[in-house]
């Protein structure tokens, strides 16, 4: 098995880019969709949010208020690790459960947004960065997802820089280009993953090394 930590700044398009992977044949455990599960109504993890943030995070029907609760951590640094204290240990455990029901030869892409942040480079055997400029990230948030442009910036200034998420990555997947142009370059990303998979461990390593260097 061949563990893949997949990220990139917040419109970077990194769901695009493990949407592809996926397509051929990757093992997606996505952190974002599980993070929504584990504080969907009736779990402990909402109701440690709730005990956290106070009830008004919730919505009409007794989900998370997902938005509400993200213009307030997002606009306050202790407030985001307090919320990240509670939500990441679950994320971390059911991740380590499917992965483990993965077939022992399989590429395994955890999509992780904030894998930069909580220094989480050194549990996979390859990290891969979706990069897009800081320009073409807000033009997205702000075109496609319909934020404010404030909102966007202050989601975006809530995650590692683009330097640091490109000092630990292994491999570089520009995304500032047409579709063609990412789809060709995910195509020679997968060859090299599955290379890698079928690799012994040890020359694994060794590739990540040699790999790392080049990026430099």
């Amino acid at each position: 098995m061949l563990k893949v930590g997949l990220t990139g700044g917040i419109g970077a398009g990194k769901s695009e880019v493990s949407r592809l992977l996926v397509e051929r044949g990757a093992v997606l455990i996505d952190a974002d969709r599980i993070a929504r599960e584990v504080v969907a109504p009736g779990t402990p993890g909402l109701a440690a949010v709730v005990e956290a943030f106070g009830a008004d995070v919730l919505a009409a029907d007794g989900s998370l208020d997902r938005p509400k609760l993200g213009s307030i951590v997002f606009a306050d640094p202790e407030k985001l690790a307090v919320l990240n204290s509670i939500v990441h240990p679950l994320v971390g455990a059911r991740s380590r459960a499917l992965e483990s029901a993965a077939d022992e030869n399989a590429v395994v892409v955890h999509d992780v947004p904030l894998l930069t942040e909580n220094g989480l480079a050194p549990l996979y055997d390859v990290v891969v960065v979706v990069d897009a400029s800081p320009e073409t990230q807000l033009d997205r948030l702000v075109r496609l997802r319909g934020m404010t442009e404030d909102d966007a910036r202050a989601r975006m200034a809530a995650q590692a820089t683009r330097e640091k998420r490109r000092e630990i990555a292994d491999i570089v997947i520009d995304n500032d280009v047409p579709l063609e142009d990412l789809r060709r370059r995910v195509t020679e990303v997968w060859d090299e993953l599955v290379r890698r998979a079928g690799a012994p461990r040890d020359a694994s390593q060794a590739s990540r090394s040699s790999s790392q260097a080049s990026q430099e």
